[in-house]
């Protein structure tokens, strides 16, 4: 359901085409909502029947016309209305199919939960360059924007992100050693 109102956020910076939506989503919200491209281009078809966006096609000679998305009053509505009425309880509905393997790993050998958890290291890190990218990208949106407070916001959830991996990291190392003690 959140989806929707990601991509009306985007458009509500400006048009863009689904291309530009699918590559903006990619290198901002990304870290926090994952998307596939198809899902993106179906729920913007289906806030066109509602019209939430309506398009524009520029013809384009020697390759493909250009469908841009532009987010309507009723979209702006929705959005607006999804901020005031949205409930941050789905934050604490946590899914983690790793913790849930995690939980049951007494079931394997100490040595091979400590490679796991060494490999989710190396994940972690990976993911905390990735953060490190999208603080990157955010200048290049930064100037697409005519309100620089609105940029302030995706600085607070980019700095949530990066406090969360750096516990998480701290969490593995912690979590390493007492496997260590069991040895």
């Amino acid at each position: 359901m959140s989806l929707k109102y990601g991509i009306l956020g985007l458009l509500n910076y400006g048009t863009m085409t689904g291309y530009d939506l699918d590559k903006a989503f990619k290198s901002s919200v990304n870290i926090f909502w994952q998307a596939q491209t198809s899902q993106i281009y179906r729920e913007l078809g289906t806030m066109e029947k509602l019209n939430w966006v309506e398009t524009e096609v520029i013809i384009q000679h020697g390759k493909p016309n250009k469908k841009m998305y532009k987010i309507t009053e009723l979209g702006k509505s929705e959005l607006l209305k999804w901020l005031y009425e949205a409930s941050n309880k789905d934050f604490f509905k946590s899914k983690d199919s790793f913790l849930l393997m995690l939980f049951f790993s007494g079931e394997k050998t100490v040595d091979e939960n400590i490679e796991m958890l060494k490999k989710f290291k190396q994940d972690c890190l990976e993911y905390f360059s990735v953060l490190n990218k999208v603080d990157e990208n955010a200048n290049y949106y930064t100037n697409r924007i005519e309100d620089d407070t609105k940029c302030v916001y995706w600085d607070i959830v980019l700095e949530f992100g990066k406090a969360s991996m750096t516990a998480t990291l701290q969490w593995i190392d912690d979590s390493i050693v007492r496997l260590e003690a069991l040895k």
